[in-house]
C-alpha cells in the first residue's frame, strides 16, 4: 500500500474516480456477471438506446483506465484493487445525471521495481479487456468503438506527459510498451493502440478526427459529439 497525495486525489476526481464511499452505489465490476447492468445504466442516465448505454459505460470507466498509466508514468503507483473493489455509482456532474468511479486508495502499490511490461498488460487484459468482454455480452456494441473510448483520454494523457519534463522520459517508455504488438498478446494481433495514433505522436492528434468509429456521446441526454467524431 502506498499513501496517495492531495494532488494524485484531485487527478482522480477529475476523471470521476472517488475515494470515498459513493452515495448511490450501482454494482462493482465483479457484480457485472450477474445482473443487466446495462438496463440500470440506462435507468440512470436516462439513455433510451442500449448501445448507447455499452458506449456510455465504457468511456466513463475508460477515465479511471487512463488515469491508471498517469498513475504510473508520475508516481509508479497502481490501484490494483480486485474486481469487487470497484464500484460503479450513480453522480450528478455539471447538471447530469451519471456514473462514476469508487475506489479505495488502500489498493494503490509501489510498483517501481516491477517489470513495466507486465504491469501495463495488467491494466490492458485485466482492468479493460475484460470489462470490455463483459459489455459485449450485452451489447452488440463494436469492440474498437470501447477501446476507443479510452484511447481518446490516452491520447490527452501522453500528450501531456511528454511535454512535461518531469515526467517524459518515463511516459515515453511506457508508450513505446503501449505501442508494442507484444504487451497485446492475448488481446488483439497486433497493438490497437498504435494503429489508432496512425504512426502519429499524441499532441499531433488532438482535436483531430482520430476515431475510426463514433462513441454515441451526442445520444446521450445532456451531452454532446465529441472532438474526435469520425462524422464530421
Amino acid at each position: 500500500m502506498t499513501t496517495l497525495t492531495n494532488d494524485q486525489i484531485r487527478q482522480l476526481n477529475m476523471y470521476s474516480t472517488y475515494v470515498t464511499p459513493p452515495a448511490h452505489p450501482l454494482f462493482t465490476l465483479k457484480q457485472l456477471q450477474d445482473i443487466d447492468f446495462l438496463s440500470i445504466v440506462q435507468a440512470v442516465t436516462g439513455i433510451d438506446n442500449r448501445t448507447v448505454a455499452a458506449s456510455y459505460l465504457m468511456r466513463r470507466y475508460g477515465m479511471f483506465a487512463s488515469i491508471q498509466f498517469v498513475m504510473l508514468a508520475t508516481y509508479d503507483e497502481l490501484w490494483l484493487g480486485g474486481l469487487d473493489d470497484l464500484q460503479f455509482a450513480a453522480n450528478v456532474e455539471y447538471g447530469n445525471k451519471s456514473i462514476s468511479m469508487y475506489i479505495n486508495k488502500i489498493h494503490y502499490v509501489d510498483v517501481e521495481n516491477l517489470p513495466r511490461q507486465v504491469l501495463i498488460q495488467k491494466i490492458l487484459k485485466d482492468q479493460i479487456h475484460s470489462l470490455i468482454k463483459k459489455i459485449r455480452e450485452h451489447s452488440s456494441v463494436s469492440p474498437l468503438t470501447l477501446w476507443e473510448n479510452v484511447f481518446g483520454f490516452l491520447l490527452w494523457h501522453y500528450s501531456v506527459m511528454l511535454s512535461d519534463s518531469s515526467t517524459s522520459k518515463q511516459a515515453r517508455i511506457d508508450l513505446e510498451i503501449l505501442k508494442s504488438d507484444e504487451v497485446w498478446d492475448g488481446i488483439a494481433p497486433k497493438s490497437l493502440f498504435n494503429t489508432y495514433l496512425k504512426g502519429l505522436e499524441p499532441a499531433h492528434l488532438l482535436n483531430t478526427t482520430v476515431r475510426t468509429t463514433c462513441c454515441f456521446s451526442k445520444d446521450v441526454p445532456g451531452l454532446i459529439k465529441c472532438g474526435f467524431c469520425p462524422l464530421g
